[in-house]
């Protein structure tokens, strides 16, 4: 990223900060909290500790940072180094990401940037201009991807309200600012928990781990009986629904199941997988000294902001969290796929300069597609 770049990055950053201080703001027991911040082209700054919203506004005015972090842990020396915090506790904190997910036309919106000429082409094998095949893949705003994604945390936020008893005023949704969701879970019974316990719960959630003996199907002497009943809750709930589809068919799939036998039953689960479980980052759940981008704060990977997402279905990123304003700028953009933001497309284009919106502009070059001119 060159000199004009940050510069135009800098500018626009810090005008939405300046414009948009009552969406930002310190979350609960900030004196307890861990802060960090990136500036373009630079390291991260970590174990600050920021206590009211006007110390995190001077900070944002002052630093213009690309980006914003804060730890989902309480400590009782937040600002002391990682192995003097003393913790105390944690939110519970899932990460659903498109990349993650199976979207069949993810490629279509997808470009890559070769890493040796930097030349930026279409999705292929090897650069087409110094033919190597240290290539970095670039994904642009694409619908189907958050579709996906919102798929996954309806699914989530189902399995934590009906398995865990977890109400509903205590689960939040983020967007994160580029193509995933962030699930905040703030009930009191869950935030004491360590790491151990965090990933039972991924593995839960995942239907990672599950033999056909945790469904009651055994390799010798297994009844219908035995295996689970339409109506049951939890695991074995989702999974008889999933494979017998209705009450009635109870009695002959089971047969069937038994019929085929263990083997061809533990295929059915790794199968049933991607049906019944979440794609969540595990690594980010069993994680309780993680810090997480601030709600409110842009995304260096995008120029879009992470906020709360109140209706998932309705739910926009591309228009509702693009807060950056439409002035017009000049850019060199080499972007060869088309993506749609504020309900506006632009591309592709081939080392075209031009004038877009600065939303647009930068969206580009955040995502290394374009320069400023």
């Amino acid at each position: 990223m060159n000199e004009n770049d940050i510069q135009l990055l800098e500018e626009s950053f810090k005008k939405f900060y300046f414009n948009n201080f009552d969406i930002i703001h310190v979350p609960e027991n900030p004196n307890q909290r861990e802060f960090g911040f990136q500036k373009f082209n630079s390291g991260m700054t970590r174990h600050i500790s920021l206590k009211t919203d006007k110390e995190l506004h001077l900070l944002l005015m002052q630093k213009t940072p690309s980006d914003v972090y804060c730890s989902n842990a309480c400590y009782s020396f937040p600002n002391f180094s990682m192995n003097e915090k003393d913790w105390k506790n944690a939110e519970l904190i899932f990460d659903i990401d498109a990349k993650d997910l199976d979207v069949d036309k993810r490629d279509e919106h997808s470009c890559m940037k070769c890493m040796q000429c930097h030349q930026i082409s279409k999705l292929q094998e090897s650069c087409p201009n110094c033919q190597s095949n240290r290539l970095s893949k670039i994904t642009l705003s694409c619908n189907d991807c958050i579709i996906a994604a919102k798929s996954q945390v309806k699914r989530l936020n189902e399995i934590l309200t009906s398995d865990f008893g977890i109400s509903q005023s205590n689960i939040q949704v983020f967007f994160s600012g580029n193509e995933g969701f962030h699930i905040y879970v703030t009930d009191p019974a869950y935030l004491t928990i360590g790491a151990k316990e965090r990933a039972e719960i991924v593995d839960y959630i995942t239907f990672r781990g599950v033999i056909p003996e945790t469904f009651g199907f055994r390799r010798n002497n297994t009844t219908k009986s035995s295996l689970p009943d339409f109506d049951e809750t939890g695991w074995a709930g989702r999974l008889s629904k999933l494979l017998y589809d209705s009450k009635s068919k109870r009695p002959q799939i089971s047969k069937k199941i038994i019929s085929a036998g263990y083997t061809a039953f533990q295929n059915q689960l790794n199968t049933s997988k991607e049906q019944i479980g979440v794609r969540i980052d595990p690594n980010v759940t069993v994680d309780i000294h993680r810090i997480f981008r601030l709600p409110g704060s842009l995304n260096s990977k995008s120029g879009l902001a992470k906020i709360l997402v109140n209706d998932i279905e309705k739910f926009d990123p591309y228009t509702q969290a693009c807060f950056i304003d439409s002035d017009s700028v000049e850019v060199v953009a080499n972007c060869p796929v088309q993506f749609l933001l504020k309900g506006k497309k632009f591309g592709p284009y081939d080392n075209e300069t031009l004038y877009v919106p600065k939303f647009a502009a930068v969206y580009m070059i955040c995502k290394g597609v374009a320069n400023h001119a």
